[in-house]
């Protein structure tokens, strides 16, 4: 099979140079210049052009340079309609809506738009193209604008991720024991098939790679119509294909966080700067989508469409940047990776922390992406750390870090290193990392794949924010004439909260929705507690070309007597 798609390879481009040579000779007889574009190549050495290429053909193995050989033939000014078809007349409109044509940087998105017409017009030159009666695209009238594709919102199959009005909308906030909280919501999951599952069967990946619920849970689902392929409904030995959108509906239950509000440091037309509390994740991920920064600042302050710039543990507070435009966004994210920028952050560690500057230069692996790990280990990435205790409280230090390179943990981690970690970090102060909890790189001889499996197995999300009770969840007693209506259909009386609506100070039963299939309805987590939402880290500091911006500090930061201003 390689040799003759190798082979299939190698007669497409012969031909292709064919049809090119006989082009260019056709032009030299009638005296013009050739108009065959060979910009393929310069495409297919393009990152950005083979990572899209292969994204549109769902496979990471496809023939790239195939695929742009076959684009440039198709957008090049041939002069001629004979290329592509026998009939004769003038040639079609220069507008050509089916590649898009990359120059070799990321699309963007402006005014939250995520889907648009791109044409293959460029500034100094039209290229001409006749095509088929079924590919033919209409005309825009001279002086108008070309029409962009419009999109029927009601249908899943172009609904794709995204902070849109009807996004926020989904539930609403309210306030109880400290916590912010979100009343459950019905929700769709959607993706498109990955790679690894084409030719599977839809109940064993939906097993294997979404846990959040047991297999009997996705077979039900199926059997329903709620978990679709295409917006259609599959049996459950459905093997999945190529650009399958896969979809799942969810009553979906978010976790408790801090109910402390996210505080504006600075704001104008091009960035926004906010002091983050702990807990709360930047953007939605796992089981937090409402309780996140992006989605509070644009349901409580209208401030939508921010581009992310940089991001903060959930567990870590303090500084986080926002941009308000694509454009101030790149510029911001250039200056952090071309470390042009000075953070400052402040913690506090165990034990008596060495007097003087200590600088930490030791590499940094991550373990684990699926649960976010890392550990020092000589295949790691280069990376450096300056620390400096200015306090003590009692048995612990307050120290002041300059993080010098921007890797995942890289604070956290290097003070496990140094023997002086985080006093109530739940993950690098851990004795799953060995006896000396990972002090000089020791991890007590494990591997890292026994190191995984511990961690998955002591610290599941749950535990990290103390969402169960230490006897085991509680099972809620539902009444029986709730039980009888609610067999029939899932209640979704939620009311919704937009930037104009405040949280509710308490509960409202009548906001809450139920649904006779979830699990979680069935279950009563505890409240977290303020030492499961608190991690004493804290991004202090931000410097750059021509600003800087800085926060409060947290109160675990102001027990000693410290100058800051000295710093």
């Amino acid at each position: 099979m390689r040799f003759l798609r190798q082979f299939k390879s190698l007669y497409i481009r012969l031909r292709c140079v064919n049809i090119v040579n006989r082009l260019q000779l056709k032009d030299t007889k009638n005296c013009k210049e050739p108009t065959i574009n060979h910009n393929w190549l310069s495409k297919m050495l393009n990152t950005t052009c083979v990572r899209n290429a292969q994204t549109q053909h769902g496979d990471a193995g496809v023939d790239v340079e195939n695929i742009f050989l076959h684009r440039s033939m198709l957008a090049t000014n041939i002069g001629s309609s004979t290329l592509l078809t026998d009939a004769a007349g003038p040639p079609a409109s220069p507008q050509c809506v089916w590649f898009h044509d990359f120059k070799g940087t990321e699309p963007t998105e402006e005014d939250g738009s995520q889907e648009s017409v791109q044409s293959l017009e460029g500034p100094d030159e039209k290229e001409e193209i006749t095509i088929s009666e079924k590919r033919k695209t209409e005309t825009p009238e001279e002086g108008s604008k070309p029409k962009k594709v419009k999109l029927d919102g009601n249908d899943s199959k172009t609904k794709r991720p995204g902070f849109s009005d009807e996004r926020y909308d989904e539930t609403s906030y309210y306030f109880e024991n400290g916590l912010r909280k979100v009343y459950p919501y019905n929700f769709t999951f959607t993706t498109y098939a990955k790679g690894r599952w084409v030719d599977e069967k839809i109940l064993e990946v939906f097993s294997r790679e979404f846990r959040a619920a047991p297999p009997e849970e996705y077979e039900r689902s199926l059997e329903a119509g709620k978990l679709t392929v295409n917006n259609e409904k599959v049996a459950k030995d459905y093997k999945i294909k190529h650009n399958d959108l896969l979809a799942n509906v969810v009553h979906r239950h978010e976790v408790p966080v801090t109910s402390q509000p996210i505080k504006i440091v600075y704001m104008d037309k091009d960035i926004v700067v906010v002091n983050k509390p702990a807990s709360i994740p930047v953007h939605p991920c796992g089981r937090y989508r409402h309780n996140t920064v992006v989605f509070i600042l644009a349901k409580e302050h209208n401030l939508k469409n921010l581009r992310t710039i940089h991001r903060l543990d959930r567990l870590t507070s303090g500084l986080l940047l926002f941009g308000r435009t694509s454009e101030k966004a790149r510029q911001l994210e250039q200056q952090i990776r071309n470390r042009e920028v000075q953070k400052e952050y402040v913690c506090r560690v165990e034990g008596r922390f060495p007097d003087g500057v200590i600088e930490c230069c030791e590499p940094i692996e991550v373990v684990s992406y699926k649960i976010g790990v890392c550990r020092v280990s000589p295949k790691g990435k280069d990376c450096k750390t300056t620390f400096q205790r200015i306090g003590e409280v009692g048995d612990c230090s307050i120290v002041h870090c300059k993080p010098l390179t921007g890797r995942m943990h890289q604070i956290r981690v290097h003070l496990q290193y140094l023997g002086y970690p985080i006093s109530n970090d739940p993950l690098y102060n851990h004795e799953v990392f060995g006896p000396l909890k990972g002090r000089g790189g020791d991890i007590g001889g494990i591997s890292d794949e026994q190191l995984i499996n511990n961690l998955i197995s002591v610290h599941n999300a749950e535990n990290w924010l103390g969402t169960q009770e230490e006897n085991g969840p509680v099972r809620v007693v539902i009444p029986k004439e709730v039980q009888k209506s609610s067999e029939i259909e899932p209640t979704n009386t939620v009311s919704t909260q937009t930037c104009l609506e405040e949280p509710d100070s308490s509960y409202d039963p009548k906001k809450d929705t139920s649904d006779p299939h979830c699990c979680e309805c069935k279950i009563n987590y505890r409240d977290p507690e303020e030492k499961d939402l608190v991690m004493y880290l804290h991004a202090w500091k931000y410097r750059g070309i021509n600003w800087e911006y800085k926060t409060e500090l947290p109160d675990w930061a102001c027990e000693t007597n410290i100058n800051y201003n000295q710093l």
